[in-house]
């Protein structure tokens, strides 16, 4: 994690007390934040469970018909075109992390069922009987307000607080401060061509860098930085 300024010192502490902790992760915060990086660097492979599986799910991007079969598998003969049995997620991550991102798009049916492998571990592949049982750590993240949802009827409140044992909120860039010009150099490096002197801003540009509010996050801000180290090489 890039950064000094206040917001990113919390976040850092937030991320030491609760890396190599078991229990679930709800990671909160706007598009383009770095909620992934976060889930996938931050607590998984900075901890003890760096050596094993890390599978992330974007539930925003995924047809709802297909979110069950991909998290808990299914059975040979299950639904059409289920030719053989296949392990979903959740077997795969064994004792790895599961990252559900965008998890407020969650169909409420799947809601329960997601909640019951909170509770104790238990899941069942599509078109099967038989009880399975996952050790994967659970990280969600999510750019709504899930409490809004709650009241709202569109996200079980038994599954927000079984999310949230800990509850991470990540910065959006115009509460960062001075980090803008940091990250404006890490970039800078980073996508400077092997054989190109990364591209300098003039003071005046730095200045109106620092105050622009990048409603589109670190996202934006790395986007204008490899578009402006493709014009000026």
């Amino acid at each position: 994690m890039i950064g000094h300024s206040p917001a990113i010192q919390k976040l850092k502490l937030q991320l030491r007390q609760y890396a190599d902790s078991p229990f679930p992760v709800l990671i909160e915060g706007e598009s383009g934040s770095g909620k992934e990086i976060v889930a996938s660097s931050c607590l998984h492979y900075d901890t003890k469970r760096s050596r094993t599986p890390f599978f992330a799910l974007n539930c925003a991007a995924i047809s709802p018909n297909l979110v069950e079969p991909t998290l808990f598998g299914y059975a040979k003969g299950a639904f059409t075109g289920a030719l053989t049995a296949k392990a979903g997620y959740f077997e795969e991550a064994s004792e790895g992390t599961l990252f559900l991102d965008e998890i407020g798009e969650l169909p409420l049916e799947l809601q329960a069922k997601l909640l019951r492998v909170l509770e104790n571990g238990e899941y069942q592949r599509v078109g099967e009987t038989q009880k399975r049982i996952s050790h994967a750590r659970i990280i969600a993240a999510t750019n709504r307000d899930l409490r809004k949802e709650v009241r709202a009827g569109n996200f079980r409140a038994d599954l927000f607080h079984r999310l949230s044992v800990f509850s991470i909120n990540v910065p959006p860039l115009r509460d960062m401060e001075d980090d803008k010009l940091l990250l404006l150099d890490h970039f800078r490096q980073r996508y400077a061509a092997p054989s190109q002197t990364p591209f300098e801003l003039s003071d005046g540009a730095r200045e109106l860098w620092s105050r622009y509010s990048f409603p589109g996050n670190v996202r934006e801000l790395r986007n204008i930085v490899i578009r402006l180290s493709a014009k000026y090489p």
